[in-house]
């Protein structure tokens, strides 16, 4: 008999022990209810989150959960997920304004000095999306000046120069933050010039928002500028590169149309940009690409101003 009783009690005991476990999961699971109240703790729930579909939409609560996780582990493989989930959720402007006020964007930025490329890839990732929201680029402009270091030091046509363009980009479609590049233009040039294909379009996609611009018109035009860059007009470079060069001249004229340079030649000196665009050279390949099989291309050099 007593035997039986004690066998009875062991398996009461783990019964209850049992209930204990799925009560505790269950609270690590499941959101909590005004989370913002409570100082968020690692838990298995924060990591969970970096193992479902990339693709769910993140609530307040589980936002906030992923960001204390990213900001407290050191395991590689868990910052770049839950980086890449947050770039992803960054996605959805909702999403852009409750990261900011979640203090996300720094413990997002910080990750951009990690030596990690991966994780410095979709830190970058994520700040792109992030800088989408306008209130969100006052914040991510502290990290200009480091994206274009890296931009112009990291290895040449690799996934983080890409993603630093593109963040670039982004930063670029307004002319509140252009003036920060203005030290970097010339070596922006030299990697278009290197550049892959890839590399090439998203440069040109960062100048040509530069030169529309007045104000970065004359940092352009100074820019030394090796002559290889007239090789960028001849008909057969791709149409995606060559649509954008000729956008870029198309707005550097108008822009010196807006600032009156253009009946008295200003002292740009020997080597720059301004030599190549509006040199003898340059003219020659206009009227080329004047009788070119594409009516985009045609069309872009006909509104080209002659010189």
């Amino acid at each position: 008999m007593g035997g039986a009783r004690d066998v009875g009690w062991v398996a009461a005991g783990l019964v209850l022990g049992a209930g204990a476990c799925y009560c505790i999961y269950k609270l690590t699971r499941g959101q909590r209810q005004g989370g913002r109240r409570f100082r968020l703790r690692p838990s298995r729930s924060a990591e969970d989150l970096t193992n479902g579909s990339h693709d769910d939409v993140l609530s307040v609560d589980q936002l906030q959960k992923l960001l204390y996780l990213l900001e407290s582990t050191d395991d590689p493989v868990i910052i770049e997920r839950a980086l890449v989930t947050l770039g992803n959720n960054a996605a959805f402007s909702a999403n852009q304004v409750i990261i900011r006020e979640l203090g996300g964007i720094p413990v997002i930025g910080s990750k951009i000095n990690n030596p990690n490329h991966s994780i410095k890839e979709k830190a970058l990732n994520a700040l792109n999306n992030l800088s989408v929201n306008v209130e969100n680029q006052v914040k991510i402009k502290v990290y200009i000046n480091q994206v274009c270091k890296d931009v112009l030091s990291g290895p040449l046509d690799s996934a983080v120069q890409l993603a630093g363009l593109r963040l670039l980009t982004n930063m670029t479609v307004t002319n509140d933050h252009q003036h920060m590049l203005r030290s970097y233009i010339t070596d922006l040039f030299h990697v278009l010039l290197t550049g892959n294909g890839s590399t090439k379009v998203q440069v040109l996609k960062l100048l040509v928002n530069l030169s529309e611009n007045p104000a970065m018109a004359d940092g352009l035009l100074n820019a030394q500028v090796d002559s290889s860059f007239l090789s960028l007009y001849d008909g057969h470079v791709a149409k995606e590169i060559l649509l954008r060069v000729l956008t870029f001249s198309q707005n550097i004229s108008n822009c010196l149309k807006k600032e009156g340079c253009l009946a008295v030649q200003p002292a740009f000196p020997k080597g720059s940009l301004f030599f190549l665009l509006y040199g003898e050279e340059c003219a020659q390949k206009m009227r080329a690409l004047a009788e070119h099989h594409d009516a985009d291309v045609k069309e872009k050099v006909t509104v080209l101003p002659r010189f």
